[in-house]
């Protein structure tokens, strides 16, 4: 499984898609979370801003990935 670094939390569900370049634009990623294509933590979700904190796991278009959080380089 991928994991995915982001520098703080929250980020939403349609940011982490776009952050990954799973959807090519913002708006396609609000499409697919709409209509039930992604999971969280093995559930569908269809919020388009879940708040995603380190340890989710999300899945969309057969690939799985866990989100992780560390700090800025400072």
């Amino acid at each position: 499984m991928k994991e995915v670094i982001i520098t703080e939390e929250p980020i939403a569900l349609c940011n982490l898609l776009k952050l990954e370049n799973l959807t090519a634009s913002g708006g396609e990623a609000k499409y697919v979370i709409a209509e039930g294509m992604v999971r969280v933590n093995q559930n569908t979700e269809t919020r388009k801003r879940k708040k995603i904190f380190a340890g989710d796991i999300v899945e969309f278009a057969g690939r799985q990935f866990r989100v992780q959080v560390r700090g800025p380089v400072t």
